[in-house]
């Protein structure tokens, strides 16, 4: 028997979307290196994440992560990068799956964070301690490379996103 040619048309697909981004943020406080979380109210109640958001039309993703975090958290920070990498998951709700670019940020350790509506609380934690807060699994995974390629290894300069 020989085999079929199958059509496109008859392929079911799951659809995948980048229309937002994650930004984790770290400071630097005395000797020991600290990632911002914030702990949801509206979607996601209750679950401890870091910064995230949409892509806005005529942004790039590296803006929207700016945008997001200043709305989100009253922050500006002193570096950005790319953490060349994206997020990914399936999102049961809307049968998709979304990717998004991740990137990290650098906030001098004296600035205060003033949250948004979305947040009722933030804390600023070791990445043990973030690992053991987080909910998800892919969160676990991007601050495990977040640790390894941001604070073991020398950042590449070619990550390096120019803010100012």
């Amino acid at each position: 028997m020989a085999d079929r040619i199958l059509d496109v048309s008859e392929i079911q697909s799951v659809p995948i979307v980048c229309n937002a981004v994650y930004i984790f943020v770290l400071r630097q406080q005395h000797e020991q290196v600290e990632v911002l979380l914030m702990r949801r109210t509206t979607s996601m109640l209750g679950k401890w994440c870091q910064v995230a958001g949409s892509i806005e039309a005529g942004e790039t993703a590296w803006q929207a992560a700016l945008r997001e975090l200043r709305e989100e958290t009253g922050l500006e920070l002193s570096q950005l990068w790319s953490g060349d990498i994206c997020e990914q998951f399936y999102e049961l709700q809307k049968g998709r799956i979304p990717m998004l670019p991740v990137f990290v940020g650098f906030a001098d350790a004296l600035l205060d964070v003033q949250l948004n509506a979305k947040h009722d609380a933030f804390d600023w934690l070791d990445f043990d301690t973030v690992c053991e807060r987080v909910a998800f699994p892919r969160q676990r995974h991007n601050l495990f490379n977040i640790e390894a390629e941001f604070l073991w290894r020398s950042i590449d300069s070619l990550l390096r996103i120019q803010i100012h």
